[in-house]
C-alpha cells in the first residue's frame, strides 16, 4: 500500500476537486479538510514503522527520463520514504494540520480559497518531508511557498502586504540558492544503476556517496575542495533562511504577526522545520568536509540565534511576536546540536524540531484565544488574566514551562541532549570550542526571564484589561480540542521521552557514522 503517496496526494487531490464546488457551500470545505486530516491521521497510525533506523516504506517510480545528446541523460524518480528523521516529523506534521483546520473553523473571508489553500499547503509539507530525489523535494519546497504567500496575504492582519512579500522574498531567496546547488550536484554526480552509459541522478541517497561524483566535476570530492565548501555555503544558507537563523530571521516576527492563528501556528510548528530537515538530510550528509570546515561558524550562528532571539523576546510588547523571537532562540538549539557531530547533540536537535513544534503551536493557539476576544496582543494591556480565565491559564503555564525547558516537559529533553552533544563535541571530535555551548547556557536564562516575566505581567495581580468591548469567557469546546492534546504531547514526551527517541536515536546513530566516514578525516 503506497501509504506515503496518500498522504502526500489526497489532500492536493481534494484541493482540486473543491474547485468544483461552489462558494456558496461555505461550510463544506472546512468539513471536507477535516475529513482529509482525519484520513491522514488514520493513514499514519496504520501505515507502521519499525525504529531501525533504516529507511522504510520506500516507493520508487520513473518520473522524468530524456535523453540529452551533449549532456548525458536526464533522470529524475518519483523517490519517497521515511527514516527516523522524517517519520517523526511527518507524524507532527499530520497532527498539527488537524489542529490548525480546527482553529481555522472560524475564518468568514473566502472559505473556499482558504482551505483549497490549507490542503495544498498539507500536501507539500509531508511532501517534502518524505522526498529523497532533490528536484521532487524542490517542487514539494517550492509548492509550500505559493499558499503561505497567500494564506498571510490576503487572511492576515492589517500590514499583511508588507508580511507576506518579505516573507516571499526571503523564502525565494533560499529557493534560488538551493537551486543552483541543486543543479551543480545533478551535472556531478552520476548514477551507480546505469553502467552503460551516463546517467545524471537527483538522488539524493547517491549524491551522498562520494564515488559517484564524476571525476573532475564541479563537486567532485577529490578534486574540487573550493567548490565544494562554496557549495555547503550557499546551501546552508538556503535552509538556515527557512529554520531561520540569524541573520536570515527578519522576515519571521512581522510573518507571524500578520498571519492568521491557523497559519502561525503551521508555520512556527511545520515550516520553520523544514530548514533543520534540509539541513540533516541535505547540507551535512553531501558536504560533510563542508561540514567539518564550518563547524565552528555553524555553532556561532546558532549561538548567536539563541541569544539575539532570547534578548529580542526579553524586549517585545506584543505576545505574538515575543513567541515568535522565541522560535528563532529555540532553532539556533537546533544548529548547534547539529554542529555538534555527536549522536546526542544530532538526537537532540530532531528532538528539539518535534517538541518545539508542539510547544509552538500550543504558544500560538493560546495568543490567538486571547486575541479572538479582545483584538489586542499588547502584553501591557493585561493584568490578573488567571482571576478571569482559569482554565485558559492553566494551558499558558504548561506551554510556558514547557518552552522555557523545565524538566518533566518535551521541551527539555531536546536542550538537554542538544548541550550533553555540544560540550562532547570539544573533547570528542574537537569541532565545537567549549565556549560556544557555555555562552548558549544563557539563552535558557533568558527564556526563563521573558516567559516569567510576561506570565507576572499578564495573569497575576489585580484583574485589569486595556481593551474596549472585551468578553473574556474563559476556553470554549473548540479551544479545548485545539490545546488538550497538544498539553498532552508536551507532557507525554517530557516524561517518556523513549518514545520519540526510539526511532530518532538509530537515525542519529547512523548520521553520525556515515558522516564521519565520510568526512571527518578529509581536510579541505
Amino acid at each position: 500500500m503506497p501509504y506515503l503517496s496518500l498522504l502526500i496526494f489526497i489532500p492536493i487531490v481534494t484541493a482540486l476537486v473543491a474547485l468544483l464546488i461552489p462558494g456558496r457551500y461555505t461550510r463544506v470545505f472546512s468539513w471536507l479538510t477535516l475529513g482529509v486530516n482525519m484520513l491522514q491521521a488514520i493513514i499514519f497510525v496504520i501505515m507502521g514503522f519499525t525504529a531501525n533506523g533504516g529507511l522504510q516504506l520506500l516507493e520508487k517510480h520513473s518520473w522524468i527520463s530524456v535523453s540529452l545528446s551533449n549532456w548525458g541523460h536526464l533522470q529524475a524518480d518519483y523517490l519517497v520514504a521515511v527514516d527516523g528523521l522524517s517519520y517523526p516529523l511527518v507524524g507532527l506534521s499530520v497532527v498539527i494540520m488537524l489542529i490548525a483546520t480546527f482553529s481555522s473553523w472560524s475564518i468568514s473571508k473566502s472559505r473556499k480559497g482558504y482551505f483549497i489553500l490549507l490542503l495544498v499547503l498539507n500536501g507539500a509539507i509531508i511532501g517534502s518531508f518524505c522526498a529523497l530525489d532533490f528536484l521532487l523535494f524542490y517542487v514539494f519546497f517550492e509548492f509550500m511557498l505559493l499558499p503561505m504567500f497567500f494564506l498571510i496575504g490576503i487572511w492576515g492582519g492589517p500590514k499583511r502586504e508588507y508580511a507576506s512579500i518579505k516573507f516571499f522574498l526571503y523564502t525565494l531567496l533560499g529557493s534560488i540558492l538551493i537551486l543552483i546547488v541543486m543543479i551543480g550536484l545533478y551535472l556531478s554526480v552520476q548514477s551507480p544503476e546505469s553502467s552503460d552509459k551516463l546517467v545524471h541522478t537527483f538522488n539524493v541517497l547517491h549524491m551522498q556517496n562520494p564515488e559517484n561524483f564524476i571525476p573532475g566535476s564541479w563537486f567532485d570530492a577529490a578534486s574540487s575542495g573550493s567548490w565544494r565548501l562554496w557549495a555547503f555555503i550557499l546551501l546552508f544558507i538556503g535552509f538556515a533562511i527557512k529554520l531561520p537563523a540569524v541573520p536570515f530571521h527578519t522576515w519571521l516576527p512581522d510573518a507571524h504577526v500578520e498571519a492568521p492563528t491557523a497559519i502561525s501556528v503551521i508555520l512556527a510548528a511545520l515550516l520553520l522545520k523544514i530548514g533543520g530537515y534540509g539541513i540533516l538530510r541535505f547540507v551535512y550528509p553531501i558536504f560533510p568536509d563542508g561540514a567539518i570546515y564550518f563547524s565552528d561558524w555553524v555553532a556561532g550562528v546558532g549561538v548567536v540565534s539563541i541569544l539575539y532571539g532570547a534578548l529580542n523576546a526579553l524586549a517585545s510588547k506584543d505576545l505574538k511576536r515575543l513567541i515568535a523571537y522565541s522560535s528563532v532562540s529555540h532553532m539556533g538549539f537546533v544548529l548547534l546540536g547539529i554542529a555538534s557531530a555527536t549522536t546526542e547533540g544530532i538526537a537532540g536537535a530532531v528532538y528539539q524540531m518535534v517538541s518545539h513544534g508542539i510547544i509552538s503551536a500550543m504558544l500560538f493557539l493560546i495568543a490567538g484565544v486571547l486575541y479572538d476576544r479582545t483584538q489586542d496582543r499588547m502584553i501591557e494591556n493585561y493584568s490578573g488574566l488567571a482571576s478571569q480565565m482559569k482554565h485558559y491559564t492553566a494551558f499558558v503555564l504548561i506551554a510556558f514551562f514547557a518552552s522555557l525547558g523545565l524538566p518533566g516537559f518535551a521541551g527539555f529533553i531536546g536542550e538537554v541532549l542538544i548541550f550533553f552533544g555540544a560540550f562532547q563535541s570539544h573533547t570528542y571530535n574537537n569541532l565545537i570550542p567549549l565556549w560556544m555551548p557555555v555562552v548558549a547556557t544563557v539563552g535558557l536564562l533568558l527564556g526563563a526571564a521573558y516567559f516569567l516575566w510576561t506570565i507576572q505581567r499578564m495573569f497575576f495581580g489585580p484583574f485589569s484589561i486595556k481593551a474596549n468591548h472585551a468578553e473574556l469567557n474563559d476556553l470554549t469546546a473548540r479551544e479545548y480540542a485545539m490545546l488538550l492534546p497538544l498539553a498532552i504531547l508536551a507532557l507525554l514526551f517530557g516524561i517518556l521521552p523513549q518514545i520519540l527517541l526510539n526511532y530518532i536515536n538509530p537515525f542519529a546513530e547512523t548520521f553520525t557514522g556515515m558522516w564521519f566516514s565520510l568526512g571527518i578525516n578529509q581536510n579541505p
